[in-house]
């Protein structure tokens, strides 16, 4: 599994608390659509649980008819609040600089927003050679298959289970709502407390793959 060939690689990265911090930005979001559609949402709560689609989130403050409304409302509305306030993660920059100092490429798999997922890419300067967005779990799979990538690296155990879904390596941080024993259970390979320790993980893999 998640062998790495003699061609360049493709690393595949989670976007929001593997790459970016995007709690503040999201928090913001929320409150502004909670003032704008006059419905109660914690934001504080739901920023401890990024990771799966929008959609599912909404279903905590939202009826079900509302969802696909209240969900494009938010989308567009997120680049005025999210973009600004959201940081890169520890190691970010450097971890895909890691994966381009091999040759290999780097790209982001990510349930968010694609379009909003390039604007925080392209604010903060990490620099990915493809972009995918709105898949979430063992639908990111199909990202990282038609991209061939041998490593998939995110913060939650619905990466764990994209990563084994598409047959990558699945390398977890620890810096999301999962903590290091949940990604283990959940079948990672690899678990990092956070970001920084990748690129000393991935020059000792990638030394081991050469044989």
């Amino acid at each position: 599994m998640g062998r790495m060939t003699s061609r360049a690689p493709t690393v595949g990265f989670d976007l929001d608390m593997t790459l970016i911090d995007s709690r503040p930005g999201i928090r913001a979001a929320f409150r502004a659509l909670s003032a704008e559609t006059g419905t109660y949402i914690d934001a504080d709560l739901a920023v401890t649980r990024l990771g799966p689609p929008l959609e599912q989130e909404l279903r905590h403050w939202f009826p079900e008819e509302a969802i696909p409304e209240v969900a494009d409302r938010y989308r567009e509305i997120y680049p005025t609040y999210a973009i600004e306030p959201t940081l890169a993660m520890p190691g970010a920059r450097e971890a895909v600089a890691a994966v381009h100092a091999h040759g290999g490429h780097a790209i982001v798999v990510t349930a968010k927003h694609e379009p909003n997922a390039k604007l925080h890419l392209a604010h903060l300067g990490i620099e990915a050679d493809a972009v995918i967005g709105s898949l979430w779990a063992e639908a990111k799979a199909v990202a990282l298959r038609e991209h061939e990538a041998s490593v998939y690296v995110g913060d939650h155990t619905g990466d764990v289970r994209g990563a084994r879904t598409a047959g990558a390596l699945s390398v977890a941080v620890a810096t999301g709502p999962c903590d290091a024993a949940e990604l283990r259970a959940a079948g990672a390979d690899v678990v990092l407390a956070e970001l920084t320790e990748f690129g000393a993980w991935l020059d000792a893999y990638a030394a081991r793959e050469r044989g």
